[in-house]
């Protein structure tokens, strides 16, 4: 298995989702799921925020902000949905809120489907290294 940054909490996270899905099951709203995962999360050691609101920037000026359903440890965001099938467009939008805020890793989890869906996601990797041939 590839090791990702943040990876063995990340784990964490997903086993207490895991243990959330199994003994609620699916078809509830997204806030029961919420409250479960708070829950677990405590009662695994996970430190934590919830409806943790975050500042939004544009080009280094404030445009707001928006609420992450977890911010885990200061160093993941986790969003949650309750739906029947995550689409391209739920990962989209993660990768947004990571750009936005800039962070690195987060989690998307769905408790709505027959079985729990998870996905990591990373923000998209810019090169900070320009070669030294290029000439302007």
């Amino acid at each position: 298995m590839k090791k990702y940054k943040y990876s063995e909490l990340t784990g964490k996270i997903i086993g207490c989702a895991l243990e959330v899905h199994k003994l609620l099951g699916n078809g509830f709203q997204e806030v029961i799921y919420q409250r479960a995962l708070a829950i677990e999360m405590t009662l695994q050691g996970i430190a934590f925020s919830r409806e943790f609101e975050m500042q939004i920037f544009y080009k280094g000026y404030d445009i707001g902000t928006r609420r992450v359903d977890f911010f885990v440890e200061e160093k993941i965001m986790v969003e949650i949905k309750a739906i029947n099938n995550l689409e391209d467009v739920h990962l989209a939008q993660a990768i947004n809120y990571l750009e936005a805020y800039d962070l690195e890793i987060g989690l998307l989890i769905n408790f709505g489907s027959q079985s729990l869906q998870f996905k990591r996601v990373m923000k998209p990797g810019k090169s900070k290294s320009i070669k030294k041939s290029e000439k302007s």
